[in-house]
This record gives C-alpha cells, sequence and structure tokens, in this order.
C-alpha cells in the first residue's frame, strides 16, 4: 500500500471508483485516530542498521532527513520540533521496523491539546512523552524514500520514559447491505468527474466546511454527483455513529466529543471516519493545525 493521503470515504467516488461500496461491507479492522501533533517516524534505518527519528520528512525524495543522533536533529530540524525529537530520540524504544506516531504531549499532566482535540486521561501521566503509534512502513531498497504502508502491527508496551496511547476500537452490528444497494442502483444516474475536476470540486467541498456553509448541489455544475456525494458521506456517518473506543475522555473546547474519528482497513481500502462538520471545521480553522500543515 502507498505511503499515501487517508481519504474521506465520500471523496473516493466522486471519479466513479465505487469500490468503497464493497469497503463498507467488508470485515474490517478499526482504529483511533488520535489527533497529535507532529508526526513522529521512528525505528530503524534500513539503510544504517541505526536508530532514528525524524518526522514524515524522512520519506522525502530529495531532501530526506533522518535523525541518527542528537547532532543531526540540531543540523535538520528547529523550534518546538527539534525539541521534541531530542526528547523521542531518548525516550522511544529501539525497534525493528519503521513505525509511525502522533505526539500527544511531554508528561506531567492529566490534560493535553496537542492540536484540536483536548484529551483528559483518568489519571496523571508521569512519563516524559506520549505518543499514539498508528502505521507500520517497510521498504524494498533500503531507503526510507521508497517506504510503503504494511498492514503488519506491532503492540508497544509503556516504559518508564514512553507512554504509548493506542486505544481499542469496535463497531457495533449493523446491516448495510440495504443501503449500499441503493447507492449500487443511485450510481448509474451519476456523471461522474474526470480526475482534475474532481480535485476542483474536493476544493470547493472543503471551502465549505472550512467556512461552516452548509454545501448546496446546486451551486455546484454537477449537483446529480454532489447529491451522491452526500448519499456516500451519511453512510459514513450511519457507520461512524456505530463505532466506539476506551480511550481518554476528548473535547473541542468545552464540548466532549467521541474524538477525532477512526480508521477502518479491509482489503477493499484504507479510509477514515470523520464528522466533517465538528472535527474538519474545527481543525480547519485551527490556527496550530494550519501553521503546522
Amino acid at each position: 500500500m502507498k505511503n499515501t493521503h487517508l481519504q474521506h470515504p465520500e471523496d473516493s467516488i466522486l471519479t466513479g471508483d465505487l469500490s468503497v461500496l464493497d469497503w463498507f461491507l467488508a470485515e474490517s479492522e478499526l482504529s483511533v485516530k488520535i489527533d497529535g501533533s507532529p508526526a513522529i517516524v521512528w525505528g530503524t534505518n534500513p539503510a544504517t542498521g541505526n536508530f532514528f527519528v525524524g518526522t514524515k520528512s524522512v520519506f522525502n525524495k530529495v531532501k530526506i532527513k533522518i535523525n541518527e543522533n542528537h547532532q543531526e536533529i540540531e543540523q535538520n530540524h528547529t523550534g518546538a520540533v527539534a525539541e521534541i525529537l531530542h526528547h523521542c530520540f531518548d525516550c522511544l524504544p529501539t525497534f525493528s521496523g519503521i513505525a509511525q506516531c502522533d505526539f500527544i504531549a511531554f508528561g506531567g499532566d492529566d490534560t493535553f491539546t496537542p492540536n484540536t482535540l483536548t484529551y483528559v486521561f483518568d489519571e496523571i501521566v508521569e512519563q516524559n512523552i506520549i505518543v499514539a503509534p498508528h502505521t507500520f512502513y517497510a521498504t524494498d531498497t533500503g531507503e526510507l524514500k521508497d517506504a510503503y504502508v504494511i498492514e503488519d502491527s506491532y503492540e508497544f508496551e509503556d516504559t518508564e520514559s514512553c507512554k504509548f496511547v493506542k486505544p481499542d476500537a469496535w463497531q457495533l452490528d449493523e446491516d448495510f447491505e440495504e443501503i449500499v444497494g441503493f447507492a449500487r442502483q443511485m450510481s448509474q444516474l451519476v456523471t461522474f468527474a474526470e480526475p482534475f475536476e474532481a480535485e476542483k470540486i474536493k476544493i470547493d467541498l472543503n471551502r465549505c466546511i472550512r467556512e461552516g456553509r452548509e454545501v448546496d448541489p446546486d451551486s455546484f455544475n454537477n449537483s446529480r454527483l454532489i447529491s451522491y456525494w452526500f448519499l456516500i458521506k451519511s453512510i459514513k456517518e450511519d457507520m461512524l455513529y456505530l463505532c466506539r473506543n476506551n480511550g481518554p475522555k476528548a473535547y473541542i473546547g468545552n464540548q466532549q466529543c467521541g474524538g477525532e474519528g477512526y480508521v477502518r482497513v479491509n482489503d477493499y481500502g484504507m479510509f477514515k471516519l470523520v464528522n466533517r462538520e465538528q472535527f474538519s471545521h474545527a481543525n480547519f480553522n485551527n490556527l496550530k493545525y494550519r501553521c503546522a500543515s
């Protein structure tokens, strides 16, 4: 699987790729998305056999920033990111593979706001750093720039200096056969977009969400496609409503929420289940998030 950005299920159908309909019905693995920042990649550098830490820039094709010691962190990074990487280099355990996590916070409290969400733990976290591992990689060339996502997983145990946050996630039983069958039928009435048109539509949809405006199909040139997008989005939201986890409590401001969302993986792909009107709107308008991106 390529090292690509996770899509919303509803965005994937804009060009006529309807594999998401099979994805809705297939047996899946579910995990919790944690709203941390920045993304940290660490493990064993296959090119040297040495322990390393870095951001996603370790995967760059040209300006690659892999840090195998504190001096390289100083050379490659500045400010808060450098400080976090120094602590991660000292606190993350050695690992024979390549893993990615979201940095949540330095320990010493029970409440943390790493990005858009605030997380409240049941007790004060005593470890130096708190991270949420979520993705694992391999490479066939021995170079991190050629790394790709693998489905293998590894359960990290807390150490004296590092707390790992990886809540259990599950989905309540529900039969989606009927609504997915209806979506298959309705797809025959839709004229789907060319790839370049689909990208423009995504930009316009995200602009509406960012500005808190309702998406109006009639404001798009292809209103039937946007109506179909709403249908897929509604199936996604029904599935999201059935997801549960046992992670720390999550808040947007003072309002408790279900967290950032979930990642659902099966033979038909990997998509994120996120309430776009709640989390994505808040994330778009989070100054810290916009600066980090």
